[in-house]
């Protein structure tokens, strides 16, 4: 009544196995996801090609972030993921309090953050000389804030995608 079959415990010993390489395989898959790149582009194209003044948010979790003309990328421990922007160009905003990027005018910061251009500069030409000082200058990568924000913004003639 209490003698042990040799084929039972082979079957206890391959079911162990099998349930200890299970284990280790869904221990290695990633916690979450990789940042949502591509849902950052959709929102800003979505935002620049419209054809009025408009503003949107995306919430991101990532630490780091870099936007070009063509493309945005977000990054972190899990990953690095890029989306291509099919909108026109976009004038990239480094937040105030992120240390790389220095050269992004603080005007133009406000502007992304709701302040009218009227209010934050002289002159439509002021501007435009802001945004395309900002777009020419290197896109590295920038601590990422909680959400993207994207405000297309029409100032006389000039017409500016903000991104920050």
């Amino acid at each position: 009544m209490f003698e042990t079959h040799l084929d039972a415990t082979y079957a206890w010993l391959g079911l162990a196995v099998v349930s200890v390489a299970t284990a280790g395989v869904a221990a290695a898959f990633p916690a979450s996801p990789p940042p949502d790149a591509g849902g950052v582009a959709r929102t800003v194209d979505s935002v620049a090609d419209g054809e009025y003044p408009a503003t949107a948010e995306h919430g991101i979790t990532a630490d780091r972030l870099r936007l070009t003309d063509g493309s945005v990328s977000l990054g972190d421990d899990r990953g690095t993921a890029r989306a291509t922007l099919d909108a026109p160009r976009i004038t990239p905003v480094v937040r105030s309090g992120a240390t790389a990027n220095a050269t992004t005018d603080a005007r133009l910061r406000r502007v992304l953050d709701g302040v009218p251009p009227d209010a934050a500069f002289d002159d439509p030409a002021a501007f435009a000389a802001a945004a395309e000082r900002a777009r020419a200058t290197d896109p590295g990568w920038v601590p990422a804030p909680d959400r993207v924000t994207v405000r297309r913004v029409h100032y006389g003639e000039v017409r500016v995608t903000l991104v920050g």
